[in-house]
């Protein structure tokens, strides 16, 4: 399943990978290319394939390893622009296990949460290009 991702059509298009991740999907490694169709204006990469180079992902990490019982979704997402990107561009989207048992303990303690996670965004240099905030909504399914 996660192989497939790399040929999601808007990845695809736009030069997104994912290169690595965990056997227990608490963690991903995704790169964004740099493509001459992706490039904006000033010919660095467009904004929106910098955000949709990070748009799954921690979703990914809360629905794979909490389960079915669970309902997530990506409540809200913030994107700060650092500096302006070329070349490949990097990112680790990474939830420890121990963070999602705290996390299944409190759904289904309180029935829902809301869950925010921080990810730079990163150059060849290593330089920090852009900043993103997501936060994600998690509840648990009601039984019938």
């Amino acid at each position: 399943m996660i192989r497939r991702i790399n040929w999601y059509p808007p990845f695809l298009g736009m030069g997104i990978k994912v290169v690595d991740w965990s056997p227990e999907y608490t963690r991903f490694d995704v790169e964004l290319r740099e493509k001459w169709y992706t490039r904006n204006l000033f010919g660095t990469h467009f904004g929106g394939s910098l955000y949709t180079m990070t748009d799954p992902f921690y979703v990914f990490i809360v629905t794979l390893n909490l389960g079915r019982d669970y309902i997530v979704w990506d409540k809200s997402a913030q994107i700060e622009f650092l500096k302006p990107a070329k070349g490949i561009v990097r990112a680790v989207f990474e939830i420890p296990s121990k963070r999602l048992d705290r996390m299944r303990a409190e759904v289904n303690e309180t029935g829902k949460q809301h869950y925010v996670f921080e990810t730079d965004l990163r150059d060849p240099d290593d330089v920090v290009v852009a900043r993103v905030r997501k936060t994600v909504y998690v509840r648990r399914k009601r039984r019938d």
